[in-house]
């Protein structure tokens, strides 16, 4: 059901073929991770097909080992019109026991759509029920501000020479 989902985690184990020649776990697949979480959290808030539009703050804190369990965490902070914001964080820890620790955290933003390559769909609103809640969506609007602000200083370097 549309707007029930706030939360989502997906669990993995880190692969041989998921990692590079020091044993950790390439960047990209701990992005591939992320944004399947992020889909698999959009489609359940938004009940429909969704895509993903930013990616921003995105932070590497520590490594993921080769045979670590690793659970990646979406949780719905932020909704505009067709928009949803999701605060993501990956942990890792040894399977056979361990502490918990922070990997990888960041804010991942997908659009309903009406169907696959169609128009952006309007999303249940969800509205922040605590201080937290609060604190979290204005955390997801300014990495968005912030990922913005460096679009257009990569733009403003990248115009074609003269």
């Amino acid at each position: 059901m549309p707007g029930q989902q706030r939360e989502l985690t997906l669990r993995f184990l880190a692969e041989p073929t998921d990692v590079n020649y020091g044993g950790k776990v390439h960047g990209g697949v701990v992005m591939k991770w992320i944004d399947q979480a992020g889909y698999a959290a959009a489609v359940g808030w938004s009940g429909g097909y969704s895509v993903t539009v930013a990616v921003g703050g995105i932070r590497f804190l520590a490594p993921v080992r080769i045979s670590d369990l690793v659970a990646v965490s979406a949780k719905l902070v932020y909704t505009g019109n067709s928009s949803m914001h999701f605060a993501i964080e990956v942990r890792a820890r040894d399977p056979m026991g361990g502490d918990w620790r922070l990997c990888t955290h960041c804010v991942i933003v997908f659009v309903a759509l009406d169907a696959v390559e169609g128009r952006p769909v309007a999303v249940p609103p969800w509205v922040p029920q605590c201080d937290e809640d609060r604190r979290m969506a204005e955390y997801a609007l300014q990495v968005m501000e912030l990922s913005k602000g460096i679009e257009q200083t990569i733009a403003r370097y990248q115009s074609p020479a003269a």
